[in-house]
């Protein structure tokens, strides 16, 4: 299979999936609306896309849409909504019309990981243009127990693909090193390996997920880049996990 060409610069914009209503927060707002030291959950994403120098920034909203917007109505982001919400590579794909064209790298960013620093999206862009990967993960290390998806590598460190804890066997779920939901990927292929994706799974959704497997059938290269603190890549779920963030923060 032909090699993509892998974009050779640092450009890049970002995608923050910024959807979901966030059950298991118990709550009526919006994930992204929970306040985390006075300010929405959404607010640190942009903040940490915009000092790591993205060029555009689109947020895919859906729940409480109307509210997002208008409390993000300075931010400078471009707002697309996804509905209905058939799973994370469906809420990339809402982006397609503004970044089909754009000649850089992509960053999809999770709008409830509000601790992520600029430094480590920097360095994860830095890594994959260095390691000409089309498709890179930001990956950690989290003490166990957990049941996050699983990265498997080849003997040469390439990414193959990532498991979730539940499809996971024993020898998967004994891998120490968990996917975080944010990619760094040459824009260009996103698209085109976003458009293979199918729904074929229990959940019946689209899942970014596939073009870990998509990108390595197709002979592309697949990178992990490892932030080594396992904190600052966390979700944001559940209201204890938003007091701990709070603790963080304050420390």
């Amino acid at each position: 299979m032909r090699k993509v060409d892998t974009v050779n610069e640092n450009k890049f914009c970002a995608v923050i999936l910024a959807a979901g209503k966030g059950t298991r927060m118990k709550s009526d707002l919006a994930k992204v609306l929970h306040v985390l030291n006075g300010k929405p959950l959404l607010y640190y994403s942009i903040a940490a896309a915009k000092e790591a120098g993205a060029e555009k920034i689109v947020a895919v909203i859906g729940h409480q849409a109307d509210d997002v917007r208008e409390k993000f109505a300075n931010s400078g982001c471009i707002f697309v909504e996804q509905k209905p919400q058939l799973g994370t590579g469906h809420a990339v794909l809402q982006a397609k019309d503004i970044l089909a064209d754009y000649k850089g790298l992509t960053v999809i960013l999770c709008g409830d990981v509000p601790l992520l620093k600029s430094t480590t999206i920097k360095s994860l862009v830095e890594n994959h243009v260095a390691s000409k990967a089309v498709v890179s993960v930001l990956t950690t290390i989290p003490p166990p127990p957990h049941a996050y998806g699983r990265i498997v590598k080849d003997d040469k460190g390439n990414v193959l693909k990532i498991v979730e804890h539940k499809d996971a066997t024993e020898v998967e779920r004994k891998i120490g090193e968990i996917n975080t939901g944010i990619y760094c990927v040459d824009t260009k292929y996103l698209f085109s390996a976003l458009g293979k994706v199918t729904d074929n799974n229990q959940q019946h959704e689209y899942y970014l997920t596939d073009i870990v497997e998509i990108a390595c059938r197709e002979g592309q290269k697949v990178k992990s880049f490892i932030a080594s603190d396992y904190v600052e890549v966390m979700g944001i779920n559940t209201l204890e996990e938003l007091a701990r963030a709070e603790k963080y923060i304050l420390a």
